[in-house]
């Protein structure tokens, strides 16, 4: 089903970048964000909590009828996670403040978010 390989797919990506910010967050988010300061490494491992949630229960969900009653607040927990995050992506990206990490997860979270 394409269901299920989009959502391992998008759970596979999460807890990549989860467990990157989780347990390298000191290093992952200078790239990602020229400037970022050492010192505010806890706000990477808050996103990694969020993002090693949501890879967690797309996981579990993967093999659900996704988009049925059951399936709906896996699919919109997901939705609402790519859509925000590639339109907040986007839009360093036209400003020309994004570094090329970002906009190619930029590009991820865009493509996941369709």
């Amino acid at each position: 089903m394409i269901c299920s390989g989009i959502a391992r797919a998008s759970a596979a990506i999460l807890a990549l970048g989860g467990l990157a910010l989780l347990f390298a967050a000191d290093a992952v988010l200078p790239v990602l964000i020229p400037g970022y300061p050492p010192a505010g490494a806890w706000l990477g491992q808050v996103l990694a909590a969020a993002w090693l949630g949501v890879a967690a229960l797309t996981w579990r969900a993967r093999s659900m009828l996704l988009g049925g009653i059951y399936g709906r607040p896996v699919v919109s927990t997901n939705a609402t996670l790519f859509l925000i995050s590639a339109l907040s992506l986007l839009r360093s990206v036209f400003e020309g403040q994004a570094p090329m990490a970002a906009r190619l997860l930029g590009v991820v979270f865009t493509v996941l978010a369709a």
